[in-house]
């Protein structure tokens, strides 16, 4: 199936490796349409295998399906091979395409999160996005002041003091001071935007089935809430991965490779998979910077939790502290000793998950 917003082109291809491939039509994109497609594709007594891309009409389909007793597969765009020298796309084609390559057993299926994970993960990406949409409301308006000529020479910015001081400039025009007043008001109603969706995670978090494992990645150093929320709502079942190898590779931490013969050449982390895990663990390896040491914070963060969890974060402290230092003392640039780090920091953070119990019903 080639989903789109309004529309489904479906294409079958019939068992075995001779089995006809052909394109059955084009439906409406409601589920209404596709279940009257499904019973009439039941009715001819066959057994059938639904597949289509990953994209912007979310899961609503696989969990529809699969909610029959139907086999779904949501295949990830990136991963579906693309034809050498192909001038002529269009949705028939793709559907013709998907259904012979999901014969042929050449498509990656993705991991389907739980509907109730995929409501925690809306919340943690609203909180990112607002948190953009301070960050860019503030450059705005600092640069906004720094064509008029006005410049903070206090301490730092945002502070109260920061606040006070834009309170009390005076611009020579009307309108400009107009512009002034609503880039602040901006600002301030962004930063309530965050810490109302902030409060909600923390409301919600103690309700959701995976909230242990939440609570356990905690205990590592640099790991907050809003971290371990994300990294668990946007990846889902950490213990799918075999080996942290498995879980670097899909965060997109590891180095990429274009070697042959003898020559062996790596570049630059492959950035596959998730950005949005990436990004908080890349700000959470920043914390190894420092000395290894057991904060009061991450002590109150270590309250209640076994002691098999707690030794894992101090091995990772003592490992990931001693590590940023050879790599700085090396000469390394401060972003690859970052990226190295929340590389490794994924490997305990896999290590800590395994370590839970999660509830049969999760």
């Amino acid at each position: 199936m080639d989903v789109h917003k309004n529309s489904i082109d479906i294409a079958i291809a019939e068992q075995g490796r001779d089995g006809q491939v052909r394109h059955y039509g084009k439906i409406n994109g409601t589920l209404d349409a596709l279940d009257k497609i499904v019973r009439k594709l039941i009715s001819t007594d066959q057994q059938l295998h639904f597949v289509y891309e990953a994209g912007p009409c979310g899961y609503e389909i696989h969990r529809h399906l699969t909610a029959q007793g139907l086999d779904c597969a949501v295949v990830a765009p990136s991963m579906i091979p693309k034809p050498v020298g192909r001038q002529i796309k269009n949705d028939r084609r793709d559907a013709l395409m998907l259904a012979r390559l999901h014969r042929a057993g050449e498509l990656t299926a993705v991991y389907i999160p739980r509907a109730e994970d995929e409501a925690m993960r809306d919340l943690t990406r609203a909180r990112e996005d607002a948190k953009n949409d301070e960050k860019r409301s503030k450059q705005r308006l600092l640069s906004f002041l720094l064509r008029s000529g006005n410049r903070y020479t206090g301490g730092s910015p945002w502070s109260i003091a920061h606040m006070r001081w834009l309170s009390d400039i005076k611009m020579p025009h009307r309108s400009q001071q107009v512009v002034l007043q609503e880039y602040i008001d901006t600002v301030n109603q962004c930063g309530r935007r965050v810490q109302r969706l902030t409060e909600q995670i923390h409301q919600l978090l103690p309700e959701w089935q995976l909230f242990r494992i939440v609570q356990a990645l905690q205990s590592m150093r640099g790991v907050s809430t809003i971290v371990a929320v994300t990294t668990v709502a946007e990846v889902g079942d950490l213990k799918r991965f075999h080996t942290p190898a498995e879980l670097m590779s899909y965060l997109g931490l590891v180095p990429s490779e274009h070697s042959s013969g003898q020559k062996t050449k790596r570049g630059s982390i492959t950035k596959a998979g998730n950005g949005h895990v990436r990004r908080v663990l890349t700000e959470a390896a920043w914390a190894y910077r420092l000395p290894a040491r057991v904060s009061r914070a991450l002590l109150k963060r270590q309250e209640d939790l076994p002691e098999s969890i707690c030794e894992i974060a101090w091995k990772a402290q003592l490992r990931l502290c001693s590590r940023y230092r050879r790599l700085w003392n090396k000469g390394k640039t401060k972003q690859v000793v970052v990226t190295a780090i929340a590389r490794e920091l994924c490997g305990f953070i896999w290590a800590i998950a395994n370590e839970v119990e999660v509830p049969a019903n999760a």
